[in-house]
């Protein structure tokens, strides 16, 4: 694991490379060592992923920011500065969690690829919200914090993000039978979480993605975490999505120790596995501690659910032939800040990974612990 601090010793960065004979990708992790003032933690951060962008010769499809409101605000003002021609018209998703031992500014992370052109820009009412390349014969699209503020309440919002994602993905030759991943920032998540399943499953249903008469469901990989968008709305979405011919994406319901999520009221795929430019990426749902009849484990014992969390993401990693050092990007989300504390001091220095660690409340209270991932087959530090 390439670790590469900046030269005042104040961040932490995590470089993975995917690379193909046609293009790269590289994903890149940042972190503040320490607390401090948005503002300066902002500066430090966005200069050092800048900088790896430019040696790299890539540029950002993706971007998040991790932090408190003024953190996320620090940063999105910090960035075009701090990327110069770098910076497109597509903000990045600005996620607002609790502050933590860094301080206001959690984590940056962004997934960059190279190209010999910027990619197209997609708006929707003419905001910019998504990125779209096309390389080897397929078109590569992210959607990144879809909002729907104005949509009214939490569920006319989730649906307003979907038909949102389907109209922009519409334009450029796709649909929802071509999305991989998603990404669902659900904010105050435990109010809302059945309702939201209701919206999910009904929108997938009309889109055709699930077709119970003829027992076939084509369900992305999907994160929905108690993590909520900067700003008044109270849910986000992110997407990538893959869209030609050549376009490859397999959906895997039930993957490592887990069965199907749809059979118990959750519509996602364990995993996803997708060509992308670099190669082929491997998209690990979010996991908790459930068995195999999707019931909570461990209740109350954060550190025999983080064991299970772990044990159930290597699974599927190696049901996909992916190991530990081929994950590029992870986000790991812990119900209180001491199984925060217990994570980032026993799991995570033992686990090599470049993993986001921040607070989130899982989709069931008693649910204390969840991880994602994403790896590349063959993916390498740098």
């Amino acid at each position: 694991m390439a670790i590469a601090p900046d030269r005042r010793d104040a961040i932490l960065t995590h470089i993975r490379i995917s690379q193909s004979k046609t293009a790269k990708e590289v994903y890149v992790t940042a972190m503040p060592r320490q607390a401090g003032p948005a503002s300066a933690q902002a500066e430090r951060l966005l200069a050092g992923v800048a900088e790896v962008l430019r040696r790299k010769g890539v540029r950002p499809v993706q971007e998040r920011f991790f932090g408190t409101e003024e953190g996320v605000r620090a940063a999105a003002d910090a960035r075009p500065a701090a990327y110069g021609d770098l910076a497109d018209a597509v903000p990045p998703d600005l996620l607002t969690v609790p502050e933590g031992p860094s301080g206001p500014l959690a984590a940056v992370q962004v997934h960059a690829v190279e190209c010999d052109e910027p990619p197209a820009i997609l708006t929707d009412d003419e905001t910019p919200c998504g990125r779209m390349l096309h390389l080897n014969g397929v078109a590569y699209v992210t959607l990144s914090g879809l909002t729907a503020a104005e949509a009214g309440s939490n569920t006319d919002q989730a649906r307003a993000l979907f038909d949102k994602a389907t109209r922009l993905l519409r334009r450029v030759g796709g649909g929802m039978k071509s999305v991989a991943r998603t990404w669902l920032w659900l904010g105050d998540i435990l109010q809302w979480y059945d309702a939201f399943n209701a919206v999910r499953n009904r929108f997938f249903t009309e889109s055709g993605l699930i077709d119970d008469t003829a027992g076939r469901t084509q369900l992305p990989a999907s994160t929905g975490i108690g993590v909520g968008p900067a700003g008044e709305a109270v849910c986000a979405l992110d997407v990538v999505a893959m869209i030609g011919p050549k376009a490859s994406i397999s959906y895997h319901h039930a993957a490592g120790m887990q069965e199907s999520a749809y059979e118990y009221g959750s519509a996602f795929s364990r995993v996803a596995r997708a060509g992308t430019p670099g190669g082929t990426s491997v998209y690990v749902s979010g996991t908790a501690a459930i068995d195999e009849a999707g019931l909570t484990c461990h209740a109350g014992d954060a550190a025999a659910q983080i064991d299970m969390t772990l044990a159930n993401v290597r699974a599927c990693l190696k049901d996909m032939d992916c190991g530990d050092e081929e994950v590029v990007h992870a986000i790991a989300y812990s119900k209180t800040p001491e199984i925060q504390a217990l994570f980032d001091s026993t799991y995570l220095p033992q686990l090599g990974w470049p993993c986001v660690s921040v607070l989130g409340d899982v989709c069931r209270d008693d649910l204390l612990f969840e991880l994602e991932a994403t790896a590349c087959a063959g993916a390498r530090s740098a």
